[in-house]
């Protein structure tokens, strides 16, 4: 298959960046997105061009390394899927694809579709964590956890941090990926006696790396390659609530 590409590229964070044409041809439908760009690089380097910058590590969508918008999408048009797991079998012949790095200030370009996102790191040290002692490793039935909240915390641990859910909101929140963080812990009984601390913590990391607000438009979730719920911002907006509640009480 034969496509057309227009690439992002930028040199560094303070280049003025462009979107540059690219003859895709002969294109195996099996390859994944990255193997396809592997494929052009190739090419590139061949031809005594730069080739393309983008990040990747895992290519399984574990990782979330791969963070590419493609024509508008994070991670592309498939559901459920980062970009190292879409093929191109999802594309027809002759496609235009518009390729960019995620957009959000507090996620700026390092090159071409590289952007640092290091402002999710902050948000974890700040309070993504257990501190609390819990013991060696118990027996598995020494520490009953109600399925209910089991299913709950496995599906906010989940998140692989691509940062695709900000890249899709308008207002580039990092809500869903918070969420799912302070979710996966405050759910589970190690979590708890830091749950109130995480959540102040974790909020706090958030709007000071520059992330915007959320206003429940369900982009994060729509886009999120592990299904991650817009259920769980509820959650988190409860526990802030709360948290902050008992601060103020507590002077």
């Amino acid at each position: 298959m034969d496509l057309k590409l227009r690439v992002w590229r930028q040199k560094n964070r303070d280049a003025e960046g462009r979107l540059v044409e690219y003859d895709a041809k002969d294109i195996d439908p099996e390859m994944s997105f990255l193997e396809m760009l592997d494929v052009i690089n190739e090419r590139l380097v061949a031809a005594g061009d730069d080739p393309i910058a983008f990040d990747h590590d895992c290519r399984e969508g574990i990782c979330g390394a791969c963070s590419a918008t493609i024509n508008g999408i994070p991670h592309g048009p498939q559901r459920a899927t980062t970009v190292c797991q879409l093929h191109m079998r999802h594309f027809k012949d002759g496609d235009v694809l518009t390729i960019e790095p995620f957009r959000a200030k507090a996620f700026p370009v390092v090159r071409d579709l590289v952007v640092d996102r290091s402002a999710f790191d902050r948000i974890i040290e700040a309070g993504g964590f257990v501190s609390v002692r819990t013991g060696s490793a118990p027996e598995a039935n020494t520490l009953p956890v109600p399925k209910q909240d089991a299913d709950w915390a496995m599906d906010a641990a989940s998140c692989i941090g691509c940062g695709a859910c900000v890249a899709a909101c308008k207002n580039a929140s990092a809500m869903l990926f918070v969420a799912a963080k302070a979710g996966h812990l405050n759910t589970l009984p190690q979590g708890k006696p830091e749950k109130d601390r995480r959540v102040l913590s974790m909020v706090a990391a958030m709007d000071e790396a520059g992330f915007g607000n959320c206003t429940n438009q369900y982009e994060c979730s729509a886009v999120c390659p592990k299904s991650i719920s817009e259920d769980f911002i509820a959650q988190l907006n409860r526990d802030y609530l709360k948290a902050s509640l008992k601060k103020c009480l507590m002077g």
